[in-house]
């Protein structure tokens, strides 16, 4: 794994690493040019479903599924009430008493949240209210890794901000079955219908609309390149809550940090995707070696060792800096979607946490239990967005709608002030329209 020391080899290691793009895995690109006969970009494979869906709809999202994810032909894209009523039955007890909890959580958290977002107000003639949007599509990944908890960390966030309809779009196996933890956690989520419709063809099937798929008035939830390359072209048509790729770690360590709890949560962090970014940021070199052994000796017992192996070679790093001060200087810099503090006063950093999706502080917050369980929405920004985005929460599903109510003194007072701006910019029906507001004199 590459080790860097001082912050400035750090920072062109940071400015020179490739786009995940760049670094479609192998088997990828062999699917891509299986399916579509040449050897083309994420950009160019997203357009060509984007326009095939747009123009055949329900037969183009069926076809893209067989091509891509194996499902038959035949498959409808429509998951019935039947098998959702059968999904429940089929997961286990300890399993879905646990999806219940986290639904528990994650909405009393996004309540508390709603309480704090539903802004109304009203004052010098002017004022806001907000409103729900009326229909959202969640979108969420894996076919052969079952993601119920990004079914509860998208779905329940809408509801809880009153959405009137969050249909949901996903991956099935290649039999046609979706997930039953999936279909567990949509109905713990209030999820309205269920498609089976993954990847690109999904995104645009929620965004076109078809003749079994409503068009939504947002896209929400992660994916891979191709699925954020696909919101990426669709925003505009339809809003989206971010562009969320390859999952990032940053860990910070001071000299007290136990190399057993660091090499665990980089493991968690590399199992996620071969293009996941997994940086230790240390303050005490000696730590390096301790944490390379915890790793050799966790990686093999991993289900997933050979994806968190390829991410930890390709874009993983540990990094030795001098103090604290450099290390969060390193990780704002880096804008991570995770920032674990695993140092002796976590709180102490926080008012030095600028960009990050979210903070985790002190070694027993484990990102895994932010993952699942805690409450907040695991759909965090990626790729740097974290300088100017927010974690998914309720804010993404309400709209503010602003409104004038003025008297008609008030608009007599105003008038000359707005006819002036409006003859300097040429626009003399302007003009004509406010001074027509004037009070005029008996």
């Amino acid at each position: 794994m590459l080790v860097l020391k001082g912050l400035e080899e750090a920072r062109r290691w940071l400015l020179g690493r490739p786009p995940p793009e760049e670094e479609l895995p192998p088997h990828v690109r062999e699917k891509v040019r299986e399916v579509f006969g040449a050897d083309l970009s994420v950009q160019e494979v997203v357009a060509y479903i984007l326009a095939d869906v747009r123009a055949q709809g329900d037969e183009a999202v069926a076809r893209y599924n067989h091509l891509l994810d194996g499902l038959p032909l035949d498959a409808p894209l429509v998951v019935t009430e039947e098998e959702i009523l059968r999904a429940w039955e089929e997961v286990p007890i300890p399993l879905r008493e646990a999806l219940q909890e986290a639904a528990r959580r994650v909405e009393a958290f996004h309540r508390r949240q709603l309480e704090n977002a539903q802004r109304a107000f009203q004052g010098d003639g002017a004022g806001q209210v907000v409103r729900p949007l009326e229909r959202v599509g969640i979108y969420v990944p894996g076919s052969v890794v079952s993601y119920p908890s990004t079914v509860l960390m998208t779905a329940i966030p809408a509801r809880v901000a009153g959405v009137g309809e969050v249909v949901m779009a996903t991956p099935a196996r290649p039999d046609g079955r979706v997930a039953p933890e999936k279909l567990v956690a949509a109905r713990l989520a209030g999820v309205s219908r269920v498609f089976r419709a993954g990847g690109v063809q999904g995104i645009a099937a929620l965004a076109y609309g078809t003749a079994t798929v409503p068009p939504v008035d947002k896209i929400c939830g992660p994916g891979n390149i191709f699925v954020a390359t696909a919101k990426r072209l669709l925003f505009g048509q339809v809003g989206i809550d971010g562009i969320f790729g390859p999952s990032e770690t940053v860990i910070v360590a001071d000299d007290g940090a136990d190399p057993a709890l660091l090499a665990v949560d980089m493991l968690a962090g590399a199992e996620h995707d071969e293009l996941a970014t997994v940086v230790l940021i240390v303050t005490q070199e000696g730590l390096l070696d301790a944490v390379q052994k915890n790793l050799e000796w966790g990686l093999p017992r991993l289900a997933r060792r050979e994806v968190a192996q390829r991410a930890l070679a390709a874009r993983g790093a540990m990094v030795a800096l001098s103090d604290l001060r450099e290390a969060m200087e390193l990780a704002n810099a880096l804008a991570p979607e995770h920032l674990c503090l695993h140092v002796r006063e976590p709180r102490a950093l926080l008012p030095l946490v600028r960009n990050v999706g979210c903070v985790f502080l002190g070694p027993a917050a484990a990102e895994s239990l932010g993952d699942y369980v805690v409450g907040p929405s695991h759909v965090l920004p990626t790729g740097g967005s974290a300088r100017f985005s927010s974690p998914l929460g309720v804010w993404d599903f309400l709209k503010v709608i602003t409104y004038v109510d003025i008297t008609r003194e008030e608009a007599g007072e105003l008038a000359p002030l707005a006819a002036a701006i409006a003859r300097a910019e040429g626009l003399t029906g302007h003009a004509a329209a406010v001074e027509a507001r004037r009070v005029r004199k008996a």
